[in-house]
């Protein structure tokens, strides 16, 4: 175990979880993607305390570690919330008021793009398409798809999620 600032909060991360997946890379070349990949299946995030083990374990350089994980907008750096909205910024999307229900969101949960709630409940992503035209304005909470959204229809779907915890 070891203790990481992320986002000036303490967290124990438990840095053993990362033992066997390294088991399976060691040795390999190329394996910068799949083990950051597999590193963030583990903790929803790359703590640098996990990529400073990686470092150790592997041989890869921390700082080209650090450099593929900064530059793949894939990875994260901090910790994600509970539930995760990508709220779709598509060209069907903004001409149908994406923007007005991106206002919402962020009204209801008091966060900008790329931010998480202060309770962990919630992290906002604007995307550029989500792939659902047609039922535009679209957002996407976890795997659920919320359309033909209106900004009063999205905070009542965020108030539901907050309920459910």
């Amino acid at each position: 175990m070891t203790c990481a600032c992320e986002n000036k909060k303490m967290e124990l991360i438990d840095l053993s979880l990362l033992d066997e997946m390294l088991l399976t890379y060691k040795d390999q070349p190329g394996i910068s993607i799949p083990v950051l990949q597999k590193t963030q299946e583990i903790y929803g995030y790359l703590p640098r305390p996990a990529l400073s083990k990686i470092a150790r374990e592997t041989g890869i350089d921390e700082a080209k570690l650090y450099g593929v994980a900064t530059f793949y907008a894939q990875f994260r750096m901090l910790p994600v919330g509970k539930h995760m909205i990508s709220l779709c910024q598509g060209t069907a999307c903004h001409v149908n008021g994406a923007n007005l229900i991106e206002d919402a969101v962020k009204d209801e949960l008091g966060i900008e793009n790329g931010e998480t709630t202060p309770d962990g409940l919630f992290t906002l992503s604007v995307v550029a398409c989500l792939g659902c035209c047609s039922l535009a304005p679209v957002m996407m909470i976890d795997q659920d798809t919320h359309a033909r959204l209106t900004p009063d229809k999205t905070k009542a779907i965020l108030r539901q999620y907050k309920k459910e915890g």
